[in-house]
């Protein structure tokens, strides 16, 4: 069973990659993602504070959690939308979400997706445009960056400060995963993600499940082009999420490997399950006592 509360290896794999010495604290640039994925990484960044080591986090000005600073160095920047666009274009968004299979896959393909993440990736470019504070992180010497593979702006700043990248994540949608790390997933024995298929596929699912592969790739493709324009601009030659994936040195995933289908994985991969479990209190007295009653006097702990 995962550990309930901060899983012991995940300030150790972090720490190994920061640590240049063994007495001397690392340098770390958290380019978070917003929402609910900010919960999450907040808790490892002020682990990592806990520890000694030097944190700062980028985030756009405009935006619905990041805002809420704790003790590390927070560089912000401006953006070229407010956070009224923001709530307009993800309530358009959801709202496609909530009607029939067929309905919300044809809104993925006539916009409310591609309309929301065009605005959410282009604070990307907002970041670089930002001159001075692109000054200061080319000066500042970080040991890796932090980031969310949702927030491609992380992959796009590792990339363009040719700095070790730590991928934090529960999952991720879509094939760059894979091949990403280079860890097979033979589609004949490894369902994808949301198919509803099982790891015991007849002929016809095994079919079904590369069709769905091949959706995923296109749909993949087309959610992240304005994200992967950006890169390739502020880069100043093209690239492909392949390129951007296939750099990141240690994945930290939030999950065990009993819950996911057999497969292999490469060493740096961490499985890091139960950083979201609630934290452990240990059982009443009460309960002890009752429990010992109730089994009566042959009862022996």
């Amino acid at each position: 069973m995962a550990p309930a509360g901060l899983p012991a290896s995940l300030p150790l794999c972090v720490c190994l990659l920061l640590a240049s010495g063994f007495a001397q604290a690392g340098r770390l640039l958290v380019v978070p993602m917003d929402g609910s994925h900010w919960f999450t990484m907040r808790s490892v960044v002020e682990k990592l504070l806990h520890r000694g080591h030097e944190v700062v986090v980028v985030v756009p000005e405009v935006s619905w959690q990041l805002g809420q600073s704790l003790n590390f160095t927070m560089k912000t920047y401006s953006t070229s939308h407010t956070l009224e666009d923001l709530d307009q274009k993800f309530k358009y968004y959801s709202d496609t979400q909530w009607k029939t299979p067929e309905q919300r896959i044809l809104s993925l393909v006539t916009g409310s997706v591609k309309g929301f993440s065009k605005l959410l990736f282009s604070h990307c470019r907002d970041l670089f445009n930002d001159k001075k504070l692109v000054e200061y992180l080319k000066q500042s010497s970080f040991d890796a960056v932090f980031l969310d593979p949702f927030e491609l702006c992380g992959l796009t700043v590792a990339k363009y400060l040719s700095v070790p990248s730590v991928m934090f994540t529960r999952y991720f949608y879509c094939h760059y995963l894979e091949e990403g790390t280079q860890c097979p997933s033979p589609l004949s024995y490894v369902p994808r993600l949301f198919s509803k298929l099982s790891d015991t596929m007849t002929f016809k699912e095994r079919v079904s499940n590369f069709v769905f592969y091949m959706e995923e790739r296109a749909f993949c493709y087309y959610l992240f082009k304005s994200a992967i324009d950006i890169a390739s601009e502020v880069l100043q030659t093209p690239v492909t999420l392949e390129d951007l994936f296939s750099q990141v040195s240690i994945w930290l995933l939030r999950t065990d490997f009993v819950l996911d289908f057999p497969k292999p994985v490469m060493p740096n991969i961490f499985f890091i399950g139960g950083l979201n479990c609630q934290q452990r209190k240990p059982l009443s007295k009460v309960c002890c006592l009752s429990l010992a009653h109730e089994e009566g006097p042959g009862f022996r702990e």
